[in-house]
């Protein structure tokens, strides 16, 4: 039986994304110190990952925004009520879902130094076009465009560092890319509480529409550096000497990447990942962490709900991220060094449904707030690791891996398009439902990452779902009004 790394070889329209210039029997007879080897992949972070994780921080706080927004009078200027704030959510993810396989298939025929910062300036220009926006209707319209376009960035990032480390080197960068959504929820939150505490709105424009306007300019400027700085793939960057291409090729050859010429357009990397059962087990251990992730976008307004303040609470939303951002490079440095990768995605999750927990069952202002520090750590810390784990495993064809990587990506984020429904305003402040059903696709989550064989998940699967809905029976939703000890919005106090 042959293996897919013999029937890669053997098609010959299979597309070499790295392209080496260097015969394989060369490849072999190779060596070097093993310092050469730490110089050269210091030089790869230095030149790749700073750059990488600036432009995720502007592609999450660009998508994100709105959250600081909508407490800072977005909402009352749109009339953002009811379910309309969660369909503006909702809406981002559809337009998210279409393009991140096809785009990393254009990524394979193109230069990541161009396509990336060209789809960047793209997403920040229609971002910045949100301060612009006078109706609800032209809300949902330019949150479709903004993941439309944002949609290939994360994907491509994924593919660019899968095709620079090797296997034992990729979950901790990772993870450093990923910590970039994270740290733009900190600052965002001071960012938003620099722009949306004055008092007077500058030049008649109201705070929260200078919010996209800035931000989206800011992006703009990243975007520009990011055409001179990114790099390509090892082989054809000008900034690493022959001796350190020949290296880089080598060892990306050792660790089981493909080598060769670049060919013909092919789909058969694509008919490859469709055909892999792995996938779709990648996608469904995804597909739970990302649901319950949508959480985040509720952050500002769960601890508004706190008693705070609009502008307060912009400030005391970033202390969660921070802590979810060490955790999550904590979580990764740990994963590459003992390469357990089902630990270290369902350990993180697990802690994550216990705060949910934890949320929907305490009222103490200061137990829900720490709440959101084990939610936040726990729902982000799974995701790298399973993204790494999946180019891992889809190493070759490259264009296998790369339609794999935007593939699962794209389907785990449809549960996003649920979740962003999980927090509607007429459930707040406790927001019981939401909580509660986050804490069953954390659990469940965890299950499927200790789980191996596809029919003991699917068993214990049940399980999870079972004990769901027995907890559900047994501590029942309080209507409203029943819970005595919610206090109202007036009654409410800015802490001192």
């Amino acid at each position: 039986m042959s293996s897919p790394l013999d029937d890669a070889k053997e098609d010959k329209s299979v597309i070499q994304l790295e392209n080496s210039e260097v015969p394989q029997t060369e490849l072999e007879s190779l060596t070097w110190c093993p310092q050469a080897e730490r110089n050269l992949v210091r030089k790869i972070d230095l030149h790749l990952l700073p750059m990488l994780f600036l432009i995720y921080i502007f592609n999450y706080l660009d998508r994100t925004n709105i959250g600081n927004a909508r407490i800072a009078g977005m909402a009352d200027d749109l009339q953002l009520d009811g379910a309309r704030y969660n369909w503006a959510l909702s809406i981002f993810f559809f337009g998210y879902l279409i393009l991140q396989g096809p785009s990393n298939l254009i990524l394979a025929h193109t230069k990541p130094s161009l396509y990336l910062p060209t789809i960047m300036i793209s997403w920040a220009a229609i971002s910045a076009c949100t301060a612009a926006v006078q109706s609800y209707k032209g809300l949902l319209v330019v949150r479709f465009f903004l993941g439309v376009v944002e949609a290939g960035f994360f994907p491509g990032a994924i593919f660019l560092l899968s095709s620079w480390y090797t296997r034992k080197e990729l979950a901790k960068r990772v993870c450093v890319l990923y910590t970039g959504s994270i740290v733009s929820g900190a600052f965002g939150g001071l960012f938003a509480y620099g722009i949306t505490n004055n008092p007077a709105d500058a030049r008649g424009i109201a705070a929260w529409r200078w919010l996209f306007l800035i931000e989206g300019v800011s992006t703009i400027a990243v975007a520009v550096m990011a055409m001179v700085i990114l790099p390509d793939f090892p082989i054809t960057t000008s900034w690493l000497s022959a001796e350190e291409r020949n290296i880089a090729d080598a060892r990306l050859a050792r660790d089981g990447h493909e080598r060769g010429r670049k060919k013909a357009f092919s789909l058969h990397g694509l008919k490859l990942a469709l055909k892999d059962w792995r996938t779709y087990l990648f996608i469904l251990r995804t597909y739970l962490s990302t649901c319950a992730g949508t959480f985040t976008y509720f952050i500002p307004t769960l601890v508004a709900d706190l008693g705070y303040t609009s502008a307060v609470a912009q400030a005391m939303s970033s202390p969660p991220y921070v802590w979810a951002g060490i955790f999550v490079m904590t979580n990764g440095f740990l994963c590459d060094w003992d390469q357990q990768r089902a630990w270290h995605s369902a350990v993180p999750i697990t802690i994550a449904g216990i705060g949910f927990i934890l949320l929907t069952k305490v009222t103490n202002d200061a137990v829900k707030y720490f709440a959101l520090f084990l939610c936040g750590a726990g729902v982000w810390a799974p995701v790298p690791i399973l993204l790494s784990w999946l180019s891992d495993t889809m190493r070759f064809p490259p264009e296998k891996r790369a339609f794999a990587i935007g593939f699962v990506n794209t389907l785990s984020n449809l549960s996003s398009v649920y979740g962003s429904q999980l927090y509607p305003t007429s459930d707040g402040p406790q927001y019981w439902q939401g909580h509660a059903a986050n804490a069953a696709f954390c659990f469940g989550g965890s299950e499927y990452a200790f789980s191996r064989p596809m029919s003991q998940a699917d068993g214990s699967a049940a399980i999870v779902i079972l004990l769901a809905q027995v907890a559900l029976k047994k501590w029942p939703a309080p209507s409203i009004g029943e819970d005595e000890e919610t206090t109202t919005a007036d009654e409410m106090k800015e802490p001192a």
